[in-house]
């Protein structure tokens, strides 16, 4: 770390500040953070004090490269032990030695580093530090980052008493060994890094995205840091952000409903068996989510790979009342989760988003009316109806005026649902919706769209837990025992584009028909054949790409929910002024 001091005359020279003595429970920085630091300060501070992690096509590989030198082999003799060569030269001992995957640490650096090789004879060790990809043609040889990197190592080193001068860079692609030189500037700039990081991180301010950066192209985090998406709302950056290049995830949902079914592993596929019989199999790497309705048997192995590969598991009743998931350890970004708490206590943080909310809903509930429109009647006192509720929660002093507001124009809008679904010449075939009921619902449509929007709040708690966020603490829904207000919150504008949107597919395609439900003591439910077809039309609803009105870019809806969480998390760690809720055209 270092200050600017300003005179007259002008700018003069950096005046060095280190960083207080590492001490308490702070936990070491590793070098490769370090790396991460003078690559990009936002990168270091995500995935360090953050806890976020994504995988790319170049991740993959610098694993691949480093599948050998991560396995640990030869040793590293102790510096006491080591005969130092300038003391004498024809010492017999003095035997060259390699030692691999070494890890050390120094504490009054307040850094660790898992070392990929060293070299040495004698006293004198050299870290060679292993990279994918081939040898930039550079002046130095090798960009800024990675030289700082093995310098750290080597710093290191020196403090377990070695002697070490220089470090090396291996490239794998090119197999060239570029020799890093550990000089008093080289040494500075490493030490300037790892005060820097340090301090970022005890700051607790995420430090701002590059600006239309090359790097981010290639970033692994670019769909967890959206740079471009947070330059633009914080009116910084171009008018039409960079498409998002994240890796395609051709990876689907496994539902399983077969009362009793149970579900194990078998290598690398998950089996579905029913009375020992098996009915169904997927591979582990095609599921994104397992979800489990009714009574089916998950045995304890399954689970365990499922929370290894961070794979969810959705628990719902036979009606799809969405009960919990599980998951692994969860995401360690007590940052996020402590400015969500802060925000569910301050009334004007709540109001704030809810209204945005529940207006992004009326508007997305008038679209789908709009566009939807079937019978002859002219629709325009409806959409003017709506529209000036969408206009009053802008003004609503309070939560309950604004859910008000909001119960106003579901009326309105379920009124005229009926008048979205396609009439069937024939009885058999024809859905009657007269107004919205639930708990049981009393007729197919709201059976359906009971179903649909249990398997949106189930994708939401999903969605929300792995950015971070504690799904049960919401804005606008308030706490209540065991309901998931943060999914709920979130949802709102959501239901007429997913979940209604699913159901007028399903009726109006022939999809699902009337034969497809159960009736008893009032209450209709889908039976298990109509279940899995009106899924399956969910599925693909929450699929389709659309192009994002405000970024400009196509997106699925399926990524679409990560990144409105994402952009929730920036507003209340205080990046962007307000959050932008997701209306379409």
């Amino acid at each position: 770390m270092t200050a600017i001091t300003f005179t007259a005359t002008g700018m003069q020279a950096e005046l060095p500040l280190p960083f207080p003595e590492f001490a308490g429970d702070l936990p070491l920085l590793p070098v490769r953070m370090v790396n991460e630091y003078e690559y990009c300060p936002r990168l270091a501070y995500l995935e360090w004090v953050q806890g976020e992690w994504a995988d790319s096509g170049d991740t993959v590989e610098g694993r691949w490269v480093h599948r050998r030198v991560d396995k640990s082999g030869g040793k590293l003799p102790a510096p006491a032990d080591a005969k130092d060569k300038s003391d004498d030269d024809t010492a017999v001992d003095d035997k060259p030695y390699q030692a691999r995957a070494i890890t050390l640490s120094s504490a009054r650096l307040g850094i660790i580093a898992k070392m990929d090789l060293i070299e040495g004879e004698g006293n004198v060790v050299t870290p060679v530090d292993y990279k994918r990809g081939k040898r930039p043609h550079v002046a130095a040889g090798a960009y800024q980052p990675e030289r700082i990197q093995v310098c750290a190592q080597g710093l290191i080193l020196q403090e377990h008493g070695y002697h070490c001068d220089e470090g090396v860079i291996y490239f794998a692609a090119s197999r060239e060994r570029v020799r890093v030189v550990f000089d008093e500037e080289l040494r500075q700039q490493t030490l300037s890094a790892i005060n820097g990081l340090r301090l970022a991180a005890a700051s607790g301010r995420i430090p701002p995205p590059l600006q239309d950066s090359p790097k981010c192209a290639r970033c692994s985090l670019v769909g967890i840091c959206l740079p471009d998406e947070i330059n633009l709302l914080r009116g910084t950056g171009n008018v039409n952000p960079r498409p998002m290049a994240t890796a395609e995830n051709n990876a689907r949902p496994l539902y399983v409903q077969a009362h009793s079914a149970k579900v194990a592993k078998s290598g690398e596929i998950l089996k579905v068996s029913i009375k020992d019989e098996q009915v169904a199999s997927a591979r582990l790497i095609d599921v994104s989510q397992l979800v489990l309705l009714g009574n089916v048997y998950l045995t304890t192995p399954t689970l365990h790979e499922l929370m290894r590969r961070e794979i969810p598991v959705t628990w719902s009743s036979y009606g799809g009342w969405f009960m919990g998931h599980s998951q692994g350890i969860g995401h360690k970004n007590v940052e996020l989760r402590t400015a969500q708490y802060q925000g569910s206590f301050d009334p004007q943080v709540c109001l704030h988003i809810a209204r945005g909310l529940v207006r992004a809903k009326i508007q997305n509930s008038r679209t789908l009316l709009r566009r939807n429109w079937r019978s002859n009647d002219d629709p325009s006192a409806h959409l003017q109806r709506l529209k000036r509720y969408a206009d009053l929660t802008a003004r609503a002093q309070d939560l309950n005026t604004l859910l008000g507001y909001e119960g106003s124009a579901a009326s309105t809008y379920f009124s005229q649902f009926r008048n979205m679904i396609k009439q069937a010449d024939n009885d058999e075939f024809q859905f009657d919706f007269m107004h919205r009921n639930r708990r049981p619902p009393s007729d197919p449509v709201n059976a359906m769209l009971s179903f649909a929007y249990a398997m949106l709040t189930r994708q939401w708690a999903v969605s929300l837990s792995a950015v971070g966020f504690d799904p049960y603490r919401g804005f606008f829904h308030q706490p209540r025992y065991g309901r998931v207000s943060l999914a709920l919150d979130m949802m709102e504008p959501f239901r007429p584009l997913l979940a209604d949107s699913a159901v007028l597919t399903a009726i109006n395609n022939g999809e699902v028909r009337p034969s497809d439900f159960i009736s008893a003591a009032g209450s209709v439910n889908l039976d298990q054949s109509g279940r899995k077809r009106f899924i399956a039309a969910f599925e693909r609803r929450l699929a389709q790409e659309i192009t994002h009105p405000l970024f400009g870019y196509r997106v699925s809806y399926q990524r679409l929910l990560e990144i409105q969480a994402r952009l929730l998390a920036r507003y209340l760690l205080g990046e962007i002024s307000s959050y932008p809720n997701f209306t379409t055209r």
